[in-house]
């Protein structure tokens, strides 16, 4: 896989050096098991994989590119690169400009655009009409554009499904800008419909194998997430089933189940198989952080990133079924109160006086913390929490330790 020209401030010489070590050995990315760093008053558990993703990368070094290479022009990105305050605060700071927010609530108005100004497309993608708008205006959103390949992927899947007249059901959250390009692109070719988790998926697949009388109560559930058209007793016995690609892969493909349970009962049914639409980097963090929560042994879990990240709250999810768990944007999250972290239920910022454990779940042994991030986060914030950590714990050498690491691993 190829490598990116991303700044050097988003790396970090820690994750760097265990990451080298640990694709050397597994180059085929079969071992899911964690990182132990034992730095002997505190061991570090990291996950196998997490941290930015070949999309992010390309984002990044897309973006960048576009500032270096334009200077003295206005340059605006659709919406957040990617959910990340640090990668998108820096952007700002190099003078570019958000169009949308991630609800899709226009900050600068389209009008005002001009065919000089550069836009940036970020990883998440662009509907269809946006695009459409933007090149009607002479602008060239094809030279900076950064939708990751793997949301393409999905949108190609989507067109195909569609000129053979399957609606596609798309497993995402329906403000999401992903998932508002991906519906987008379906609706080209065909009807799509968005359901937001099991739930939903139970009901639609529950009122597929029903009658399909209750029309009322339908669009009483689905209202504003199905293409103009659609008539759900006539468009939903051939279904094929695509993702926003942070979802969590175990989610949508018991989604897939359900519903193709209830296509298979119709004596008019198709369902078509999806499952290479699924991204590999979200599958690797989510089998990574199930890795190390299966291998034991850790007291407590801070999963870092950014609290709008899709993907960074599943592996908050999976955590939490397991451990006392923490969500923190970075380090700036230690404050002199405590460590504000994040709810992903209550939606809402939470203070913990002190979430390092001083008792320990192996009598005799040093507290042992669980560390990953999402595929949004930048390694060098994964650093400075550890050294948080490791401050907070003090022990062993930080070179040492990880010295130790790459000669006991060969």
């Amino acid at each position: 896989m190829r490598s990116f020209d991303i700044p050097d401030f988003y790396r970090s010489p820690i994750i760097s050096r265990v990451k080298a070590r640990r694709k050397a050995l597994d180059p085929r990315k079969q071992d899911f098991a964690p990182t132990v760093l034992d730095f002997g008053t505190v061991r570090i558990q990291l996950a196998r994989h997490f941290g930015f993703c070949f999309g992010v990368e390309n984002a990044i070094e897309i973006s960048y590119k576009a500032i270096a290479e334009n200077e003295g022009k206005r340059i605006f990105l659709l919406s957040q690169m990617i959910h990340n305050p640090e990668v998108n605060a820096d952007l700002q700071s190099r003078g570019v400009r958000f169009l949308q927010d991630t609800m899709g609530k226009p900050l600068v108005p389209l009008e005002d655009l001009q065919p000089e100004d550069v836009v940036i497309v970020p990883a998440f993608g662009a509907t269809v009409e946006l695009e459409q708008t933007l090149v009607a205006k002479g602008i060239d959103v094809q030279k900076y554009n950064t939708t990751c390949p793997f949301v393409e992927k999905v949108w190609k899947r989507s067109a195909q499904l569609g000129g053979k007249e399957y609606t596609v059901v798309i497993h995402g959250k329906p403000t999401h800008e992903e998932t508002r390009a991906t519906f987008s692109h379906a609706a080209e070719t065909g009807h799509a419909l968005v359901v937001k988790n099991a739930e939903e998926a139970e009901f639609l697949a529950s009122w597929m194998e029903g009658d399909r009388e209750d029309v009322e109560g339908f669009w009483k559930r689905f209202e504003g997430r199905a293409t103009p058209g659609l008539d759900p007793q006539k468009h939903l016995h051939r279904v094929g089933v695509v993702n926003q690609t942070t979802m969590l892969a175990s989610d949508t493909q018991a989604i897939a189940d359900r519903v193709k349970q209830a296509v298979d009962a119709d004596a008019q049914g198709e369902f078509a198989n999806t499952r290479d639409t699924l991204c590999y980097a979200t599958n690797d963090n989510q089998s990574a952080t199930q890795g190390a929560l299966n291998a034991g042994g850790a007291d407590v879990a801070l999963v870092v990133g950014g609290y709008n990240s899709s993907n960074t709250t599943h592996l908050v999810e999976l955590c939490e079924t397991s451990l006392p768990t923490f969500f923190v944007r970075n380090e700036l999250e230690w404050k002199e109160d405590g460590v504000h972290h994040f709810d992903i239920h209550s939606k809402e910022i939470r203070v913990t006086a002190q979430p390092l454990p001083s008792q320990v779940s192996v009598p005799g042994e040093p507290p042992t913390v669980l560390v990953t991030s999402g595929a949004s986060c930048p390694d060098a914030s994964v650093e400075r929490v550890v050294r948080l950590v490791l401050d907070h714990y003090g022990g062993r050498d930080v070179d040492s330790v990880l010295t130790e690491f790459e000669q006991s691993h060969t």
